[in-house]
């Protein structure tokens, strides 16, 4: 073997074992960054707590951890926020799982309605407690709910778009999640709503998997393949934004007619401007400050309700602050 082929076999070992180091450290840093760790040490905090969203970057779930956060900081508690990057059941799991390894004091954590969560919670909750959040899971032995009535929030929807539309619209529904409890709850809410409207009819209904862009892809499609929708209600905090979206690119807004969920910043600006003439407010910084609360019940040994349901409402143009009018006057 010549000397420079000794060389450079050399300097390939040095690279690939320096690549393979960096790559270690790099995995270690995302995982430490979404999963707890295992054997956390607390010091200086009462109690440890993990709130799980359904995913970490949504604006929505920021909220949640906004209000989680500050009760955590008023009662002495750590709490971690840790979990998937986008909605994906297989790492929410994973997170409830290592949470559970890790020896903390307690998971608060959306419900799921896979049929893998209810086993994996009533498996966590004979070590940790477990409270959901924003989307039950009944079925589980989960301690208790705290969250939108989403059924409800659902029926506010339909009887919402049956006013300002006057009981006539022909209406297309973008879902987060077909599978997922609290969005089926809340089409059957509106569709139970609208069911003895003969005006109103029901085109069809589509998934965006809780991305703004896939349902701004979807209401795109919709009104190409169906000329005749002239509404549309959207399940998901970012669903009413991508209908918006293309709304205002492709359709005149007094066409269409958008009812969606939260107050988003986005959402309250296509409200004040007509684009979106309704929207469900849900209370997502309460969701999380009560949370924590609870859970500090709960170990402390005091009663806990099994269900605690948050504020829902409907808002409109009329109902934003003067300051925030800044486009038309909304109305169907």
């Amino acid at each position: 073997m010549s000397r420079l082929t000794v060389v450079a076999y050399t300097f390939g070992v040095l690279f690939f074992l320096v690549s393979c180091a960096f790559s270690v450290f790099y995995g270690y840093k995302v995982m430490s960054h979404d999963l707890p760790e295992e054997g956390n040490e607390i010091k200086g905090y009462n109690y440890h707590f993990v709130l799980v969203p359904e995913e970490l970057d949504n604006d929505y779930w920021r909220l949640v951890e906004k209000g989680a956060q500050e009760a955590a900081k008023e009662y002495g508690v750590l709490l971690e926020y840790a979990g998937p990057k986008q909605a994906n059941i297989d790492e929410h799991l994973k997170t409830i799982e290592m949470s559970m390894a890790s020896k903390v004091d307690g998971i608060i954590t959306q419900g799921l309605s896979d049929e893998q969560f209810t086993p994996l919670i009533n498996r966590v909750v004979e070590r940790v407690p477990v409270i959901t959040i924003d989307t039950d899971a009944s079925n589980s032995n989960r301690m208790s709910y705290i969250g939108t009535d989403n059924y409800y929030s659902g029926y506010l929807a339909g009887k919402a778009l049956i006013e300002d539309t006057k009981g006539q619209a022909n209406v297309a529904i973008i879902t987060g999640s077909f599978y997922a409890n609290h969005q089926q709850l809340r089409v059957q809410g509106f569709r139970d709503a609208v069911m003895s409207e003969q005006g109103i009819k029901i085109i069809t209904m589509e998934e965006s998997e809780i991305s703004r862009v896939r349902a701004a892809e979807k209401a795109y499609q919709i009104l190409k393949d169906y000329p005749e929708v002239n509404a549309f209600y959207g399940t998901s905090a970012l669903d009413g934004i991508g209908i918006a979206q293309v709304v205002e690119k492709y359709k005149k807004t007094d066409q269409v007619y958008i009812i969606g969920f939260d107050n988003l910043p986005e959402t309250l600006d296509y409200l004040s401007k007509g684009t979106i003439k309704a929207t469900i407010v849900q209370e997502p910084y309460e969701m999380g400050y009560r949370a924590v609360q609870m859970m500090i019940d709960l170990i402390e040994g005091k009663t806990v309700p099994p269900v605690v349901h948050t504020n829902t409402r409907v808002l409109r143009a009329a109902d934003l602050p003067v300051s925030h009018l800044g486009g038309r006057e909304a109305g169907y």
